[in-house]
């Protein structure tokens, strides 16, 4: 085989592939390669956060640390998703079981921690109450951390800034 022919061929299965993945559209990368450790989007395994209220879905002390009392407005949600560790996802796709430790590991060290829906959609997820988080006092990201790789129920409030969505959770403050 001559080296266009290979060449040829090569750029073919290629485009193959990328048209493929363009038809597939969005979804949870690498579906296949590890399922949650507990629970499923239909059945979760747990459920996290006070439901926050429609008409007032900030906490007070994020209310009294915004700017003029106009925190970035807010959407009271209820989403089922697996816990992940986002640095990884968003880096080589890793999920489920199968990264539940180097997931726990990457979370205990900082990295930010996301809910994945089965559509695929992604969520950074934090603390809702700003003063308390911002000082320590506050358990949700080892509540997190405990169910990395989980499918769970998460209620809080979901905000949506140039594309970056996150859903902030209440109802975790240290006694």
């Amino acid at each position: 085989m001559s080296k266009k022919t290979i060449l040829t061929l090569g750029a073919a299965v290629l485009l193959a592939g990328a048209s493929v993945a363009i038809a597939k559209g969005k979804g949870i990368l690498f579906p296949d390669w590890s399922k949650p450790t507990k629970g499923t989007y239909e059945a979760p395994a747990g459920e996290a956060g006070t439901k926050a209220s429609s008409e007032q879905p900030w906490s007070t002390t994020t209310m009294a640390s915004s700017i003029m009392g106009k925190p970035v407005k807010g959407t009271a949600v209820t989403k089922v998703g697996e816990i992940i560790d986002l640095s990884c996802y968003q880096q080589v796709g890793k999920h489920g079981d199968k990264h539940k430790d180097c997931g726990t590991k990457c979370a205990k060290n900082g990295q930010p921690i996301g809910l994945l829906e089965a559509d695929g959609s992604i969520y950074t997820l934090m603390d809702e109450e700003h003063d308390p988080r911002r000082d320590g006092l506050t358990a949700f990201r080892q509540w997190a951390i405990d169910n990395m790789a989980n499918v769970v129920t998460v209620n809080g409030t979901m905000t949506e800034v140039e594309g970056q969505k996150a859903i902030y959770v209440q109802g975790y403050l240290k006694k």
